[in-house]
């Protein structure tokens, strides 16, 4: 059977489609090591990773879009990424150990900081993919205008473009032509506004349409419509390149600068032991470990609040919000429970404050999913409160038994025979902490008592024995009294109290960023208004669809007027500028209220066109007001931890136990 099957696969193997089909394998197989074969497995394996696969599938979810459906570059990208990312995380993780030996708890923070700088590091990756897109449309566009010079016709200047292999941003532009030649163009254009990278290709693609379906007019110098509109989102795409690059120059340091810090607490801690010995009581103690601590923890918030605050506006792609965590814990009954009596009632002042928070913020965050993270919020700054706590009280117990005992204190630092000297005693001390440290009946008469009758100090005079006794009950104090305190519990729950205001202060905080974007997304609905208003069969209703499509920050009010338009225009206008409290948005409001009654939208809009000039300038001008605003933020939460490493973690405790260790050294020299 052996040689039957032998002999059937041989003359397969010479028939002529055998060798065809390894003629054409030959040709693709290659001796020398390829990158795009290693990315695609590096891809493969990551999400075969529990820990990994949820950045892959993060980085993915953002690059999918870009590159529309593009799944061999989409894998490429992802898994470039992620290289990059271990290339540069390995190191600094063996930084952190080397940094941190016997510091198990410091550590452990570090290991959680690096996830956040992962994080953001993979942020700052996809966006600079995001930003050379953005600068290919402007190369795009000049294609386009020369493309429809030739051809007069949208669809056949679109598949010229389409032609360029070299630009990434040719797959969009394929994308928008297979709409404008589908056979329900309309819907098929509303799917790409779902999945289109960002805002400027929306624009393109929906101006597009309108020039493919109503036709291409001359404005009043005799230019195409078209062609004009394509040069208002040109330059609105420069103003946000220069934007973007402005933010990118202020806050690319910024945010190292606030983590860098973080990483030499250690090396701070041992120069300031090694140079002035009075100090080790305090850096290697309690109110050492809690200022630590306490660094570290301002250091991750002042991290978080920079990289919330740099939003250069490129492409966000948010979790699925469809079936989240929250919901998955809420649907329980017993928590269900919980969260309902937690919550506001509806109707009440309460409810109401938060509901306009989460609509100021366009977040998709239900009532009940907020509470839910604002307990979770509280239960983690519980916990680790708690933990902060309890490794103090360790420290402290710690510190006594290790400590070098000194007579009197020291300006400078221990010989080798004083250190040795030193650790003597404070061995000998540790046999009588040992043998009472649970003894709650203890006195001092009686530890004396004991110190006389141990070979330790035995030969001791009266004097010495006074002052062994002094010391070693000091000691014995802070063993018997170094654990958890009433006082201890209530840190923890008011640190608990701040964790669950801590999801509200976030969003505070970010509403408050988006109030700076106000200017800068009003002035882009004037824009979009000078490019509709000139295009004929174009009506009010139509402006405010676009309107809602492009919104951001005024989405919710914009949205309830679409849907309440039909049953009343001017009613529905009046109701939007009520809600209304930006003057400059009121203005356009008014607007589109005086083109629904008496005027044409042209003529309504007039000044948009006769001052377009002015309002460049003026949106350059906000845009220079909003980077040094960020940049004023962004400064006072970068430096923030260094300042308080310098200033609270090195100066002050110098000068403060300097002062006071040399004030006991001389009394003490005095009553010498």
């Amino acid at each position: 059977m052996i040689l039957i099957a032998w002999y059937i696969l041989n003359n397969k193997m010479k028939s002529k489609e055998t060798k065809y089909i390894a003629q054409l394998v030959e040709g693709t197989k290659t001796n020398s090591f390829s990158m795009e074969v290693f990315y695609q497995k590096l891809y493969i394996y990551c999400t075969k990773v529990p820990f990994l696969k949820r950045y892959v599938l993060k980085i993915r979810r953002r690059i999918e879009i870009i590159n529309l459906d593009d799944e061999y570059l989409t894998r490429r990208q992802t898994a470039e990424i992620l290289l990059k990312a271990f290339i540069l995380l390995i190191p600094l993780t063996l930084l952190v150990i080397f940094a941190t030996r016997g510091n198990i708890i410091l550590r452990l923070t570090l290991f959680l900081f690096e996830i956040f700088f992962l994080e953001t590091f993979m942020e700052g990756k996809v966006d600079k993919i995001d930003n050379k897109l953005l600068r290919e449309q402007v190369d795009m566009f000049g294609e386009m205008r020369h493309s429809y010079h030739e051809f007069n016709m949208v669809e056949e200047a679109l598949y010229d473009v389409a032609q360029n292999d070299e630009l990434e941003v040719v797959r969009q532009v394929e994308r928008i032509h297979e709409v404008l030649l589908a056979d329900d163009p309309e819907n098929e254009l509303e799917k790409y506004y779902d999945i289109a990278p960002n805002s400027y290709l929306k624009e393109f693609a929906g101006v597009s349409y309108l020039t493919k379906e109503f036709g291409d007019r001359k404005d009043r110098d005799g230019a195409s419509l078209y062609l004009k509109n394509i040069n208002n989102i040109v330059q609105e795409m420069q103003l946000e390149i220069l934007k973007r690059d402005k933010l990118d120059y202020v806050f690319q340091s910024l945010s190292m600068i606030a983590a860098v810090p973080i990483l030499f607490l250690d090396v701070m801690k041992n120069w300031a032991v090694g140079q002035f010995a009075f100090t080790s009581a305090f850096y290697n103690g309690t109110l050492g470990f809690l200022a630590q601590m306490a660094i570290v923890i301002l250091t991750i918030v002042c991290y978080i609040f920079v990289r919330n605050l740099k939003d250069n506006g490129s492409v966000k792609v948010t979790s699925n919000v469809q079936h989240p965590w929250q919901e998955k814990l809420y649907n329980k009954k017993w928590v269900k429970k919980f969260i309902d009596y937690l919550m506001p009632k509806d109707g009440t002042k309460e409810y109401k404050k938060i509901t306009t928070l989460l609509k100021d913020n366009a977040s998709k965050l239900k009532m009940e999913w907020l509470y839910i993270n604002r307990v979770a919020c509280s239960l983690v700054c519980f916990i680790v409160a708690m933990f902060i706590l309890i490794q103090a009280h360790q420290y402290a117990i710690r510190y006594t038994y290790t400590e070098p005992t000194n007579d009197y204190n020291i300006l400078g630092n221990l010989s080798e025979r004083e250190l040795k000297t030193a650790m003597e005693k404070t061995e000998s001390d540790n046999v009588f902490l040992d043998k009472f440290k649970d003894d709650r009946t203890i006195t001092q008469d009686k530890l004396r008592k004991e110190i006389q009758k141990s070979d330790e100090y035995g030969g001791s005079n009266d004097k010495e024995l006074d002052t062994i006794t002094q010391r070693i009950w000091e000691k014995l104090q802070v063993v018997q009294t170094e654990h958890l305190k009433w006082f201890d519990l209530l840190i923890a729950f008011v640190v608990a109290f701040l964790g669950y205001r801590g999801p509200i202060w976030l969003l505070m905080f970010q509403k408050k960023m988006r109030q700076m974007e106000m200017e800068n997304e009003v002035m882009s609905f004037q824009t979009i208004i000078l490019m509709l208003m000139k295009i004929e069969r174009v009506n009010v209703e139509m402006i405010l669809e676009w309107l809602e499509r492009y919104a951001n920050i005024f989405k919710e009010p914009i949205s309830r007027c679409v849907n309440n338009f039909e049953s009343g225009a001017w009613e529905a206008l009046e109701e939007l500028k009520n809600e209304l409290t930006f003057q400059q948005l009121i203005r356009i409001v008014e607007g589109l209220q005086s083109a629904v009654e008496s005027i044409p939208i042209r003529e309504a809009f007039d000044e948009l066109d006769t001052e377009r000039n002015y309002y460049q300038e003026k949106r350059k001008e906000s845009n220079d007001r909003l980077i040094s605003r960020k940049s004023m933020i962004g400064k006072v939460f970068g430096f923030a931890p260094m300042v308080i490493l310098f200033v609270g973690y090195l100066i002050i405790p110098l000068c403060v136990i300097g002062l006071t260790s040399m004030t006991s050294a001389f009394n003490t020299m005095s009553s010498m």
